[in-house]
C-alpha cells in the first residue's frame, strides 16, 4: 500500500545510507521499524482510581439562591 509519511531530514538521511549500504529499498528499512516498534508491549491503560465520595451533610441555607450573589452576601454578613 501506498502512504505519505513525513520524517525528520537527518533520520531520512540516515535511512537512505543504511538501506544503501545493505543494499536494500528503504521501503524495507520503514518497514522493519514499524514491525520492531509494533512488537514492544504498548503502553499498559491505567484503571480509574475511584474517587472519594463526601459523605457530608447539610446543603444549601433555605431561600438562598445560589445564583443571586445579593442573597449570598446577605448570608455571608449575617453569619
Amino acid at each position: 500500500m501506498r502512504t505519505t509519511v513525513r520524517l525528520r531530514d537527518d533520520l531520512l538521511k540516515r535511512a537512505k545510507r543504511r538501506a544503501a549500504d545493505e543494499g536494500r529499498t528503504l521501503t524495507s528499512i520503514i518497514e522493519e521499524g514499524v514491525a520492531l516498534v509494533l512488537r514492544r508491549p504498548g503502553p499498559r491503560r491505567q484503571t480509574p482510581t475511584p474517587l472519594p465520595v463526601s459523605q457530608a451533610g447539610g446543603g444549601i441555607m433555605p431561600g438562598v439562591d445560589l445564583n443571586c450573589s445579593s442573597d449570598l452576601e446577605t448570608v455571608m454578613d449575617n453569619s
